[in-house]
C-alpha cells in the first residue's frame, strides 16, 4: 500500500485537474499548474479523474496502471474526462461553473485468487476494492466509489461483465481474471 496523499498534495491536484480544463476551454488562458509538484506527486500511480454536474456522472477517464507520474496522470484524464469520454459530448464552457472535479489515486492492481464463486464473493471488500474484470482482450473496471451504486457483489460483478462487453453472467466462468486494487479519493 503506497503512502495516503497529505491534503495539500490533494488540494495541489484537483487545482491541475481544473486548471487544465480551463484552459483547454478558454484557449487565451495558460494552465495555471502549482509550482515545485510535491515528491509524491512524481510518482508514477494509476489515477482516475471524475467529473461530476449537479451530482451527476459527466465523465471518467483514468488510467489503472502506474505508467506515469501522478501529475502526468492528472494532467492527462482530466483532459480526457472532459472531452473524450465517449458516453458525453465535450464538455462547453457554460458547464464549467456546475462541475466538480474529483480525483481517485490507485495501489497497484494484484489477481485474486478465489476457489470458486462463493470464495469470489466472499473475498471482494465492497467500498474497498476497485475491481478489473478481464477475458482476453475484453476488460473493464469500476472504481471503488462504485460500490455506492451497486452494493451487491453479483450485481456488480454482472454490471462489470456488461460493460466489458460481455454477457451478464461472465464474471462465473473459470477464465475470467479478476484484479483488485485501492483507492484514495476526494474532490472540490
Amino acid at each position: 500500500m503506497m503512502s495516503p496523499l497529505r491534503n495539500e498534495d490533494r488540494r495541489w491536484l484537483l487545482q491541475l485537474a481544473r486548471s487544465v480544463i480551463v484552459a483547454k476551454l478558454d484557449r487565451e488562458r495558460d494552465v495555471d499548474v502549482p509550482d515545485n509538484a510535491p515528491a509524491a506527486l512524481k510518482e508514477k500511480r494509476g489515477c482516475f479523474v471524475t467529473l461530476h454536474k449537479k451530482g451527476r456522472l459527466r465523465g471518467c477517464i483514468g488510467t489503472i496502471e502506474p505508467v506515469q507520474s501522478l501529475v502526468a496522470g492528472v494532467r492527462e484524464n482530466a483532459l480526457n474526462a472532459a472531452f473524450q469520454d465517449p458516453r458525453f459530448p465535450g464538455l462547453e464552457k457554460k458547464e464549467l461553473a456546475e462541475i466538480s472535479i474529483e480525483i481517485s489515486v490507485l495501489t497497484v492492481p494484484v489477481l485474486l485468487e478465489y476457489e470458486d464463486i462463493g470464495d469470489l464473493k466472499a473475498k471482494l471488500r465492497p467500498g474497498v476494492h476497485g475491481v478489473i474484470l478481464s477475458k482476453g482482450w475484453q476488460r473493464s473496471t469500476f472504481l471503488p466509489q462504485v460500490w455506492e451504486q451497486l452494493p451487491d457483489k453479483e450485481l456488480f460483478l454482472s454490471h462489470l461483465c456488461h460493460k466489458a462487453g460481455m454477457k451478464k453472467e461472465c464474471w462465473k466462468g473459470e477464465d475470467i481474471k479478476i484484479r483488485v486494487y485501492e483507492a484514495e479519493y476526494f474532490s472540490e
